[in-house]
């Protein structure tokens, strides 16, 4: 009998054990959260809300153009939209309209009044190993054109997947 219950303890102890190891494991290497601060990705992203970002998914491939990704930066994390991958030329003329390589770039999940505040800038040229980011409300938000720069491969660490909390407004980010 006392066998049996060292046994049981013993079992227990070593799921308990392996669940937590996985977890970590999870945690630490594929999926974290991050909070939204700020209304620079409005309407996409709110102020508040929780994200679930992959952590996993850029050391097995690269950013892609219209990625929503947390960047990370010594004195915080912040969640912007790629725009630019490394090499690409990117500019906003007076009319407000987006040109990435010298196309015409269709922002879909912006609203008229985002597209509308999105300051003319002469064309740029995307470093090697660097990124061109910018907030879906362009109006308000901090990024490559002014303040954050470009962003270094090196500090994406993840691509926002799902919004987690509040949940109502559990949905996927892209």
């Amino acid at each position: 009998m006392k066998n049996k219950i060292l046994k049981e303890i013993l079992d227990w102890t070593k799921a308990i054990g392996f669940a937590l190891i996985l977890a970590f494991a999870i945690r630490h290497f594929v999926f974290a959260t991050s909070i939204v601060e700020g209304t620079s990705m409005d309407p996409t992203l709110e102020d508040g809300e929780r994200v679930m970002y992959n952590k996993f998914v850029y050391l097995v491939g690269e950013p892609e153009r219209g990625d929503i990704v947390i960047i990370q930066r010594p004195t915080k994390n912040y969640v912007k939209r790629i725009i630019g991958l490394p090499g690409d030329t990117v500019e906003v003329t007076e009319d407000h309209t987006l040109y990435v390589n010298g196309e015409k770039v269709e922002q879909d999940y912006l609203n008229q009044q985002a597209i509308q505040g999105t300051r003319a800038f002469p064309e740029k040229e995307v470093p090697e190993d660097e990124y061109f980011v910018m907030g879906d409300n362009r109006i308000v938000s901090k990024d490559s054109r002014n303040g954050l720069g470009f962003i270094n491969h090196d500090e994406v660490i993840g691509r926002s997947e799902l919004v987690i909390y509040p949940f109502d407004e559990f949905n996927w980010t892209r």
